[in-house]
């Protein structure tokens, strides 16, 4: 393919390069002359490993070639990869500058063509910032829509300084955010020598990726930095602790827990992070990122019970009491305070959890409901056809087949609200509304 990429940072030399290689025709675009130079003469602007054999090669056998004229690039090839940086300013919000101005340079550029062409960001910027500014930014420049000639697609990139060239080749996903399947097979055509999954998706989808992954590299590297202080404060081997907790690849290191959803709870994970918080704070150490879960989580089943009472219905059915499914134990149960904050305002409330009942509850966890919740034996029902009777039912625990077949009653002047991921968007009749995705304005009624 002939492509262009504007901006020849790290990003974007390191990207050029390795699409040279593959065999694509290649021009640089930066309006700094010097990194123009430097590439033109396959020299290296910034020292990365094997990066300057590569533009070597390259610039040898014509494959890249340099310039600082979007319009002759432009004019020369097919696809353009914009790859300009995106830093912080003073207040933490993305810096668009140089952005907007490659942007506004390509559009113009193309006013005049007829052939497609394809547009394709790699800069790290927000959704909304793409959708709502950069997009229309540049159908004003060109003077077009999104469509036939004109297509916007955004791919994230996944390099590392010091490892980038093989970080291209190795990537662990190529994903593809577009708007028009012939615009992201094209852009797919770029990767025909990575070995990695391609995925496809929307464009605000694939923006949130690249900002997810680094945040959460982030706060993996806080975290084991805050268990390597607590470990060193009581004697242990943080770096041993880490390396046998990374072994485990079923809980620890695995997609488990990495569902947005309801809050967490039971009889463990709050005792246990209330330990070590206290035996931080004992040692004067400062654990901001362990100190600050369960706060976290407090947060988050605030706002899920205010997704609930923004219903503004008057009867709802909680489907699930338990902290988890395949358990009877009602212990810092999340499930549990939904309730009774229902409770507290009037709501009628329902309950459908088979796992409890009067005559199998016994010990720890039958002290705890007859000193917190004595009154929920009124509240429970075995039978589920009684709690699709409510205006609104929150499923908080998995579904059986059966089970979610009979949900398949509620009519579309109910509304279900998952925050467990049990359904998808349409599968209901009812107003579904699925945490974690957009939902419109529930208006019950």
């Amino acid at each position: 393919m002939r492509i262009s990429v504007f901006g020849l940072g790290y990003v974007g030399c390191v990207s050029a390069a390795c699409l040279a290689q593959d065999g694509h025709k290649v021009v640089g675009v930066d309006i700094d002359g010097r990194k123009v130079s430097a590439i033109a003469n396959g020299r290296a602007p910034f020292f990365e490993p094997g990066l300057e054999e590569l533009l070597g090669q390259a610039s040898d056998n014509g494959s890249l070639t340099a310039t600082t004229s979007e319009v002759e690039a432009i004019s020369a090839t097919d696809v353009a990869l914009i790859c300009v940086g995106t830093p912080s300013e003073r207040t933490g919000e993305i810096k668009l500058d140089a952005l907007r101005g490659v942007l506004m340079s390509i559009g113009e550029a193309l006013r005049d063509r007829t052939a497609p062409f394809i547009v394709i960001l790699r800069s790290t910027v927000l959704p909304h910032v793409v959708e709502e500014e950069l997009i229309p930014l540049l159908e004003r420049a060109a003077d077009k829509r999104l469509g036939k000639t004109l297509q916007f697609c955004y791919n994230p990139e996944f390099l590392r300084e010091g490892t980038a060239i093989r970080d291209f080749y190795e990537a662990p996903m190529v994903v593809i955010g577009h708007n028009d399947s012939w615009a992201a097979n094209a852009v797919a055509e770029l990767y025909t020598k990575v070995e990695a999954p391609i995925v496809y998706t929307d464009v605000p989808t694939a923006c949130m990726v690249k900002y997810v992954c680094n945040v959460f590299h982030a706060l993996k590297v806080s975290f084991a930095n805050e268990i390597g202080q607590l470990s060193e404060s009581l004697n242990v081997d943080g770096r041993r602790v880490m390396e046998i907790v990374c072994m485990d690849t079923k809980l620890n290191i695995s997609p488990m827990y990495l569902k947005p959803g309801f809050a967490f709870g039971g009889s463990c994970l709050p005792k246990d992070l209330r330990a070590v918080v206290a035996e931080s704070r004992h040692r004067g150490l400062q654990s901001p990122v362990i100190q600050g879960i369960l706060p976290s989580n407090k947060a988050h089943l605030e706002s899920c019970i205010d997704l609930v009472l923004n219903t503004g219905a008057k009867s709802i059915g909680l489907f699930g009491l338990t902290f988890k499914e395949g358990t009877d134990d009602l212990r810092e149960s999340p499930a549990v305070e939904l309730a009774e904050r229902l409770l507290g305002k009037g709501i009628r409330v329902t309950i459908y959890e088979p796992a409890i009942s009067v005559e199998t509850i016994h010990g720890a966890n039958l002290t705890f409901i007859e000193k917190t919740i004595p009154h929920i034996w009124k509240l429970l029902t075995p039978d589920l056809s009684d709690l699709l009777r409510n205006e609104v039912v929150v499923l908080l625990k998995k579904v059986s087949d059966s089970e979610r077949k009979a949900l398949q009653a509620l009519g579309p002047d109910k509304t279900c609200i998952d925050f467990a991921n049990v359904v998808s968007q349409d599968e209901l009749n009812a107003r579904t509304v699925i945490f974690g995705l957009p939902h419109p304005e529930m208006v019950l009624g």
